[in-house]
């Protein structure tokens, strides 16, 4: 049975590496440690595909150390503990290194029970995650390793790669391949920085195809695509990955970019994602754009109605349509700000007693009392009369700034002349 094409192409040497330069290149900061030989414990974090394990493997090569690979997702305190059993022994005499993929789901338990291990040099660690460590990898662990971020290939890295896997699969099969114009950039374009896609796709291509009688094979786009398909999406509705998209979301139409706006929505629904959009539309609404153009929410909530009740993929129309009418809308965080400060004085405590005048006249019987020092302001010209609204301990509270927007602008315009400020 042949091996995987990811597999039997995965680089040896760090030079035939596919990527990382910021690390790796011949002055890099990693390149250097592993030069040295004296490898500390580390932490890879990056997307799949972008050679966390295969650096791995070829830091046990140079530096001699017997390779353990443990999934965390599978993998529990009985398998670190026969690992651990290999220290002092034959079996690895020049110590061990322990690749653990995916860190983030050891519990805490499980990551403490390396400690011992990970601090007296027995063991040396290479833990591996696609979540950002500092939120999912124990303290302990994070204050005895040395994170290294692995980025997300650009196309023009891959294309090589899926050069020498059609190349690969020419002498594997035994075939040509014709390859149709526009393959091999999709391909690279396609797979969302995974190399490992990519070279998936290849295989797959491949297998998908069938020998002429001139023995070659026909290596088409529209093959290409169907195999790629949504292949470029980095999404995980739990992780990282997707409060990234939809905060570039929120930024990119406070920013007044509808188009980066449309690009972020498209992301989120090619996820098969409509929950998040509707939801953060409904708060952009009201959070960035506010009082300076309040038809907006309202706007807003019957576009999201309407997606929801369309469903997809029609909802991406009117969704599109609250996307570009909030970026290009003017921009006001009045409302927002004014909610937060006064949240901010409840937090401390500042509170007080409600002033007398506004408590329910029927409450306890005082109802003469309360309503002779109600002053009930459509009595008073321009439906306004000063008096004290809030408690005493907050006199004087302004949470609510007027927004330099034309729609607040006019109402602070009005009320300064009915209050005469």
């Amino acid at each position: 049975m042949n091996r995987p094409l990811a597999d039997e192409l995965r680089p040896e040497t760090l030079d035939e590496v596919i990527g990382q330069k910021h690390m790796l290149a011949e002055n890099g900061l990693l390149r250097r440690i592993i030069d040295s030989g004296n490898v500390p414990n580390l932490i890879f974090y990056g997307p799949s595909g972008t050679g966390k394990t295969t650096v791995a493997g070829i830091i046990a090569k140079k530096t001699n150390r017997t390779l353990h690979k443990l999934n965390a997702t599978t993998a529990g305190v009985a398998d670190i503990k026969a690992v651990i059993g290999d220290v002092d022994t034959m079996l690895a005499p020049d110590g061990i290194l322990l690749y653990l993929d995916e860190i983030q789901y050891f519990t805490k338990k499980q990551q403490q029970s390396l400690l011992e291990y990970i601090e007296n040099g027995k063991i040396s660690l290479i833990a591996s995650t696609t979540e950002n460590p500092y939120f999912y990898v124990y303290n302990a662990i994070l204050s005895r390793s040395t994170v290294f971020e692995f980025k997300a290939l650009t196309a023009e890295e891959i294309v090589p790669a899926v050069k020498r896997a059609v190349s690969f699969m020419e002498n594997r099969a035994g075939v040509r391949a014709k390859v149709e114009d526009d393959v091999i950039e999709y391909i690279a374009r396609s797979c969302g920085g995974d190399v490992r896609k990519a070279i998936n796709a290849v295989e797959l291509l491949f297998y998908g195809s069938r020998p002429d009688s001139n023995n070659e094979v026909q290596i088409r786009l529209e093959d290409a695509k169907t195999v790629s398909q949504k292949s470029a999406m980095r999404y995980d509705r739990d992780g990282d990955a997707h409060y990234d998209i939809v905060s570039a979301f929120q930024k990119s139409i406070r920013g007044s970019d509808p188009d980066a706006g449309l690009h972020y929505l498209a992301r989120l629904l090619e996820a098969g994602d409509l929950i998040s959009p509707c939801r953060r539309l409904l708060v952009i609404a009201s959070e960035d754009i506010g009082l300076a153009h309040p038809i907006a929410a309202a706007i807003v909530k019957a576009c999201v109605d309407s997606a929801v009740q369309l469903g997809l993929p029609e909802a991406g129309i009117p969704l599109a349509q609250a996307v570009i009418l909030l970026a290009t809308s003017p921009k006001s965080n009045s409302a927002a700000t004014a909610i937060e400060a006064a949240m901010n004085d409840i937090r401390k405590g500042i509170t007080g007693d409600i002033p007398r005048a506004l408590q329910n006249v029927h409450a306890d019987g005082a109802e003469a009392a309360k309503a002779d020092t109600y002053k009930y302001a459509h009595n008073y010209p321009h439906h306004y009369v000063r008096q004290q609204y809030l408690p005493d301990e907050l006199s004087g509270a302004v949470y609510y700034k007027y927004g330099d927007n034309k729609t607040e602008q006019a109402a602070k315009k009005y009320w300064d002349l009915v209050k005469g400020e």
